[in-house]
């Protein structure tokens, strides 16, 4: 998934990580709530930017297409098998 698109996430930008919760969840407080973190490059971009690791920021409200996200389910799914 790596080069495709930036990918939005729910944390507000900060400068470091520098107070960041340490469970994995999102980290909403303090920053600014109107600049958000984008992760992982996207095809617009060389390659030592489209990995995982590559942070950025910008606008919530910006529309650019080059710009994404994932949708993520903490539900299980179910097979449900017709005969």
């Amino acid at each position: 998934m790596h080069g495709n698109v930036w990918e939005w996430c729910q944390d507000v930008w900060h400068d470091n990580y520098e107070g960041a919760p340490t469970d994995g969840s999102a980290w909403e407080t303090g920053g600014d709530s109107n600049i958000r973190v984008l992760r992982g490059g996207s095809w617009t971009y060389d390659s030592r930017n489209c990995r995982c690791a590559r942070r950025n920021d910008d606008f919530a409200d910006l529309l650019i297409n080059s710009w994404g996200f994932r949708i993520v389910s903490s539900v299980s799914v179910v097979s449900v098998s017709r005969s």
